[in-house]
């Protein structure tokens, strides 16, 4: 924990207008429980699925029961010079607290992909996590594909369409996936997480649907060759400039792949940590980890997915996930605890790389006066 002869205050926001809305109050409720009282002043911000947003004292358990009565509406001021929350009191906005650190615990769009951040940014203030830049590339899956190829590093063959395009020729982009690939064929939302609107299609009346549903959470559409015989390893990265991988682990899906339910609903899916790998894989994958992180320029802390092709041990970087699950059945958490950082300790580093990187902004120029 950061040194400090008062309690930070701490920000922790959930929910928001994303698919993953609930996933995100699974988190909050987990990062929630750790925040020690001693140490921490705990503001609970809550941003319903039309993006209101919300505070009282127990905001989270409200938002699990899907009410907003007696919450308070409250806002982030945009402008530097009146940092803090407020609250909407007799139609007026008047100051709830300071925050020292901002904890977005919020998944997907609107948050993840580097909107929030941007809103942070533009407030002027410490917040846990990448900044827009990392949030954004490591969100949208098309661009990540192509930033991970410009640093060869290995990813497997994909292609993005537009929904325009899947509504008005679907023949073609479905020839065009074929094209590209055997079967199977994955299709994704290109930004979105949690394996919401992902769909593993083995013949092209599933590919069919699947784009269809794909499309239904986002504009863009990434459609990915399906390793058929496959390992899905993943490695949590910490840290700023200097960050380090954990140790690997491994997935073992209780569903055909690694759903959204075996996720968060049933909570079947194995998982082995560390994963059994050979010393000089497991390197490499964490070495594979760290220049991904550091390639869409993250910070605070990313979650890393691989795949392995089993039948010709060829590994691929799959994607990053910036704000990954914090659920205690989530591997982000599980595979620090297998490095030596409890659950509790990891929160609070994370509070810690906050700061730090708040003060290395706070170093940067924000005026140019020539001396012409």
């Amino acid at each position: 924990m950061a040194s400090t002869d008062r309690k930070l205050k701490i920000a922790v926001l959930f929910g928001g207008r994303s698919g993953e809305h609930e996933v995100s109050l699974m988190s909050a409720r987990s990062v929630l429980s750790v925040l020690d009282p001693k140490y921490y002043e705990v503001t609970q911000v809550g941003i319903t699925k039309d993006g209101r947003w919300f505070t009282g004292l127990d905001a989270i358990g409200a938002f699990e029961k899907g009410k907003t009565d007696g919450l308070e509406q409250v806002i982030l001021s945009p402008d530097p010079s009146e940092l803090g929350l407020y609250v909407l009191r007799e139609s007026q906005y008047t100051k709830l607290t300071d925050v020292d650190v901002f904890f977005p615990v919020m998944h997907g769009t609107y948050s993840e992909d580097g909107t929030m951040q941007g809103l942070l940014e533009m407030a002027d203030v410490a917040y846990v996590g990448a900044g827009v830049a990392g949030a954004s590339v490591g969100m949208d899956k098309g661009i990540f594909k192509d930033v991970m190829v410009a640093n060869d590093i290995p990813v497997v063959d994909t292609l993005v369409v537009l929904r325009r395009e899947i509504e008005e020729n679907m023949e073609a982009v479905i020839q065009r996936a074929e094209d590209m690939s055997d079967y199977p064929i994955f299709t994704k939302p290109a930004n979105l997480g949690s394996s919401v609107g992902v769909t593993k299609c083995n013949n092209r009346s599933d590919l069919q649907e699947g784009l269809f549903e794909a499309a239904a959470y986002d504009r863009r559409v990434l459609i990915q060759h399906g390793i058929k015989n496959v390992r899905e390893i993943e490695v949590s990265v910490l840290g700023n400039d200097d960050p380090q991988a954990s140790v690997p682990g491994e997935v073992e899906p209780s569903r055909e792949f690694y759903s959204y339910e075996s996720k968060y609903v049933d909570g079947t899916s194995g998982l082995l940590i560390p994963a059994p790998l050979p010393n000089e894989t497991a390197e490499l994958i964490r070495q594979y980890a760290v220049r991904a992180y550091k390639a869409i320029d993250c910070a605070g802390m990313a979650r890393v997915d691989f795949m392995i092709d089993k039948d010709t041990n060829a590994i691929y970087l799959n994607e990053v996930n910036t704000i990954p699950g914090f659920t205690k059945i989530s591997m982000y958490p599980k595979l620090w605890e297998a490095t030596s950082l409890p659950y509790a300790k990891l929160v609070d580093r994370l509070i810690e790389l906050a700061l730090e990187r708040k003060a290395e902004r706070n170093r940067t120029k924000r005026e140019y006066r020539s001396d012409v």
